[in-house]
């Protein structure tokens, strides 16, 4: 006889109940920009209390709370995106003084293969 496998279901996996009938609570939707003008859309519900502010949901940078025209609600000062290396590198130098130092460095590096030695730094 051959052997059947066994029906069922499995448990936890699943839920049987349905959203029909259900009814939700009502609910607003609020915009949120943040330094880098992402602008993040979060509802809550209607008597809940709405935050100043939230955390941006594309760079998690701080972000403001928005009114209907789009100007922000409160006047909390948004945190600064952070520089960059290179930012902060512009910062000290100018770009032609970078072009400068790189072709220096390249032509020591050239001078030093053709001597044949290694490519690592003396100390």
């Amino acid at each position: 006889m051959a052997q059947q496998s066994m029906r069922g279901i499995r448990l936890g996996s699943e839920s049987f109940e349905t959203a029909a009938g259900v009814s939700l609570s009502p609910r607003n939707t609020h915009k949120y920009r943040c330094a880098k003008e992402h602008i993040s859309e979060v509802i809550f519900a209607q008597e809940a209390e709405v935050p100043a502010a939230w955390n941006c949901k594309s760079c998690s940078l701080e972000a403001a709370l928005l009114d209907d025209e789009g100007k922000q609600a409160f006047e909390t000062e948004l945190p600064k995106a952070p520089r960059t290396h290179y930012e902060m590198l512009l910062e000290r130098r100018t770009r032609v003084e970078l072009e400068e130092i790189l072709g220096e460095r390249l032509d020591e590096l050239k001078a030093r293969r053709s001597r044949g030695q290694a490519d690592a730094t003396n100390n």
